[in-house]
């Protein structure tokens, strides 16, 4: 089943990319583009839109009044250069949130989103560990296993790292963080910064500079942030 989407951006060149990847997407049909959030009203009110794909800072509204305005909105997906809008954007229920410019991957990756939701399927389990996964290190001259679901974050310390687990006092381990990275499932862990790799099951908040992690602030490098950003929001 085909989903009509709605592009809505007051910059053309987004709306060039936006209408590249819905070319890409069979499911996906084309209603129309508009350049601001007026325009989209009345081309709600006369044609059936599944998914909106939205710009929140547009002239005359923003896109999250212009949602909040809606009284039977379709799914929405915001696409914006801001990301102090992320939080925003999800308190109103949208699918997903796209960081301007905007990949084809991390299109494709909303867009499945939208079709799940709009299948009705129940929403597979974020970042989930097999309770019976794990790892072995050496640690005091003996091979200490290490149950993956119980790693809260990994501290890089140049040829050392430390295992902050939830069962007890860090683990020191000789291996290097880019070692660790190699060791841990992405689907599971994400490397935030050259010193930290944390469990995205136990992340607790997060903002633009800091994820929480068992009541500890850590730093999300300047590196890092563009690919955080694509997995957190």
């Amino acid at each position: 089943m085909k989903l009509h989407c709605l592009l809505v951006d007051d910059e053309p060149p987004a709306l060039e990319v936006l209408k590249a990847h819905v070319r890409e997407v069979a499911q996906l049909e084309l209603v129309g583009t508009c350049g601001n959030a007026l325009e989209a009203f009345g081309m709600l009110q006369q044609h059936p839109v599944d998914l909106l794909f939205l710009d929140i800072k547009m002239p005359k509204i923003l896109g999250t009044d212009f949602l909040r305005s809606l009284r039977h909105p379709p799914q929405v997906i915001f696409t914006t250069a801001y990301r102090e809008y992320a939080y925003e954007g999800f308190e109103l229920d949208a699918v997903d949130y796209l960081l301007k410019p905007v990949s084809l991957e991390r299109f494709l990756k909303a867009v499945a989103k939208a079709s799940k939701t709009d299948s009705g399927a129940a929403p597979e389990p974020l970042h989930s560990v097999n309770p019976d996964a794990f790892l072995y290190f050496r640690i005091d001259r003996k091979m200490v296993k290490v149950v993956l679901r119980d790693i809260l974050y990994v501290e890089g310390l140049k040829d050392y790292v430390k295992i902050h687990t939830v069962a007890g006092p860090p683990l020191v381990v000789k291996q290097t963080i880019n070692g660790m990275e190699e060791k841990l499932p992405e689907s599971n862990f994400l490397r935030i910064h050259r010193s930290f790799i944390v469990a995205l099951d136990k992340i607790r908040t997060y903002n633009a500079r800091h994820v929480e992690v068992a009541n500890q602030e850590l730093p999300i490098g300047r590196l890092f942030r563009q690919h955080v950003d694509e997995v957190l929001v």
